[in-house]
């Protein structure tokens, strides 16, 4: 083989080298960059939950006020009141 063969069997094989790395190995540049945007999205969304848990937590310390109870027994049980009547309105979707 000549120097010049050589060199250009060289670079070709450099090249490939360095293709394959960052597109197709599974530790490519692309996979290692959007690791990194998952990491920074899942630690924003981790920091919010974790406010929303101390939030939650505090309201479980304080007990329930009786407001917040009615509020919680018709949203989520739909209770009534004795003689009271409840009407139920239901979306037809197409709107929303």
């Amino acid at each position: 083989m000549t120097k010049r063969i050589r060199r250009r069997a060289l670079t070709v094989g450099i090249v490939g080298l360095a293709l394959w790395v960052a597109f197709f190995d599974s530790h490519s540049i692309f996979r290692r960059v959007s690791y990194a945007r998952d990491l920074d999205r899942l630690t924003v969304e981790n920091a919010e939950l974790e406010a929303r848990n101390e939030s939650l937590a505090a309201q479980v310390d304080r007990g329930l006020d009786a407001e917040t109870l009615e509020r919680v027994a018709r949203e989520e049980y739909g209770m009534r009141r004795p003689g009271e009547k409840v009407y139920r309105i239901e979306s037809s979707g197409a709107g929303e």
